[in-house]
């Protein structure tokens, strides 16, 4: 399964390497990649109150298009070589910022539902979400002391395997928006981020042993 989706994520990268050169061609490099990061960040917004007031296809259709930006926002750092620690800390940051939106737009959502009591899970869903980056950041944090040379870049690399990575949770939030079953794609980033935030702390435990 982890082969098929690094083969997903060469191609889409592929894909986006494309758009990051076309961009930067037609506006002679002036956007700045910390610009597109905050842009795919600010767009996130609208997609919350899309799905809490649930516009469903269209939030999900916006979600991916603004997901890829994740991803453009590398692409036109590396063509720049505006590649940097405090934009990796801006990237981070913004995409557990995002999470937080659209969790909060799902438990709106669900609490104005049949079933409101089921909106614990978007809240679950939020808190399961947070720890496998924060479990993910402790562990960052903790070699960088130990490797005083270590780069942000490498570090961020080191723990990012799991189960239910930041790509898969959008994936299943947005196959949940386009069948209509956004409570049961809760609930499933709920229990399986929480596994997978485990499963980070169980790796890292044992790699810092």
């Amino acid at each position: 399964m982890q082969a098929s989706l690094d083969k997903i994520r060469l191609l889409v990268r592929s894909g986006v390497r494309v758009l990051a050169r076309a961009l930067n061609q037609v506006t002679n490099g002036r956007v700045h990649p910390d610009a597109v990061t905050i842009f795919g960040f600010l767009m996130h917004i609208p997609i919350a109150v899309l799905i809490a007031t649930s516009h469903f296809i269209i939030a999900a259709i916006l979600l991916v298009i603004f997901g890829l930006f994740d991803t453009l926002d590398g692409e036109l750092a590396r063509l720049q070589h505006r590649e940097s620690d405090r934009g990796g800390l801006l990237d981070a940051s913004t995409d557990r910022m995002k999470e937080v939106l659209l969790y909060a737009g799902a438990a709106y959502f669900i609490t104005n539902s049949a079933r409101p009591h089921t909106a614990f899970w978007a809240v679950l869903a939020c808190g399961a979400s947070l720890s496998v980056s924060y479990v993910k950041a402790k562990g960052e944090t903790v070699l960088a002391t130990r490797k005083a040379s270590s780069k942000y870049a490498d570090l961020n690399r080191v723990f990012k395997d799991g189960l239910l990575t930041f790509e898969l949770r959008m994936t299943v939030l947005v196959l949940g928006l386009l069948s209509g079953r956004l409570i049961l794609a809760v609930i499933a980033i709920a229990l399986l981020a929480s596994f997978t935030a485990l499963q980070r702390l169980v790796r890292i435990s044992r790699a810092l042993t």
